[in-house]
């Protein structure tokens, strides 16, 4: 898994993705890894909590951005797998304007789904997109069938052809339930001040129950809602966009509202996974890969960097934790035991 994570995060290169700056060698290497990416001041989950007003610019600037990285991922054949605001950075000058955290777990993998899709992706999304929209968490519930039950009562009751990936349990618990109205529209309404009928237009086709029926990141770009963060984007913020030659308009870019993120080639290191047999060659492995980031890539840096294992910020870190427990999601396993 780690050497996934690391061979993933040096091979793409985007605007819109964190990337590897350098691998920190430490004593204890390979048992501990450290990666040094890009500082970011702040995370989304933070601007959203803030007093920070959020006016629809703001919204649709976020949500662009983070559709252009999804997009870029998706192409490869990449899936995030844990979109949340707490893992979407921001540099503060840009403030101007473990399969997924429970909240914003697709409903497919809430019901035992043996085999997802990029589209687990978009409704994470999706369910940023809304709180975006109204500060506050749309799906927020205390457990993984609650959280289901949530979503039911929002969106309404599925159709049989909506669970085909759904488990046999997770299929009958939920054709035992009373028939639900959808009430997404009316409950965003009553919740944002600056959502609009492109807004709630969007936000329904990428939480749809059905994985198949929902946008992809491409088709969730060109929605007309975006066209007006497109164009500021690639007018003052994006590094893609070609400047004129003459010096004296440097500042200027050349925006084009069709632009959208370069494809990147499909990456599949399953072939370098299958030749790690135990855990002697996976350490082998993550060394080799590491040698070639800190070493062979001349966009890293030459100097050997180290951590201060005395800071205060590396002792916070240190304290952190990942998903708990009860953010798993129910295995089928599970829902046949309900």
């Amino acid at each position: 898994r780690a050497f996934r994570e690391l061979n993933f995060l040096y091979h793409v290169r985007h605007e819109n993705v964190v990337s590897i700056v350098s691998v920190l060698e430490e004593p204890n290497f390979p048992f501990e890894i450290y990666l040094l990416c890009d500082l970011m001041q702040t995370d989304l989950h933070r601007i959203i909590v803030s007093p920070q007003p959020l006016s629809a610019d703001h919204v649709k600037i976020f949500l662009y951005q983070l559709l252009r990285g999804l997009k870029f991922l998706h192409s490869a054949n990449i899936l995030h797998r844990d979109i949340k605001p707490g893992n979407l950075l921001r540099a503060a000058r840009s403030l101007t304007l473990e399969v997924v955290t429970q909240y914003y777990r697709a409903p497919e993998l809430l019901m035992g789904a043996q085999e997802y899709s990029a589209a687990i992706d978009i409704w994470s999304a999706g369910c940023i997109f809304a709180e975006l929209l109204s500060r506050s968490i749309l799906f927020q519930a205390s457990n993984p069938l609650s959280q289901l039950d949530l979503i039911m009562d929002l969106l309404g009751t599925p159709d049989l052809s909506d669970l085909t990936s759904a488990c046999t349990a997770a299929r009958r618990y939920i054709l035992r339930l009373p028939k639900r109205r959808p009430k997404l529209a009316t409950t965003i309404w009553s919740m944002s001040q600056t959502v609009t009928e492109d807004a709630l237009h969007l936000l329904e086709h990428m939480l749809m129950f059905n994985p198949k029926q929902r946008s992809t990141a491409a088709s969730a770009l060109s929605h007309p809602y975006l066209d007006e963060a497109r164009l500021r984007y690639h007018s003052c913020m994006c590094t893609c966009c070609p400047r004129p030659a003459s010096s004296a308009y440097q500042h200027q870019r050349h925006a084009c509202l069709q632009h959208q993120p370069h494809l990147m080639q499909q990456h599949h290191p399953r072939a370098c996974e299958l030749a790690i047999t135990d855990v002697h060659a996976a350490r082998l492995k993550l060394a080799d890969l590491v040698m070639r980031i800190n070493q062979l890539d001349p966009r890293n840096r030459t100097m050997p960097l180290l951590l201060n294992r005395q800071a205060v910020n590396f002792r916070g870190f240190l304290k952190s934790s990942v998903a708990q427990t009860a953010e798993m999601p129910p295995s089928p396993h599970r829902w046949e035991q309900r």
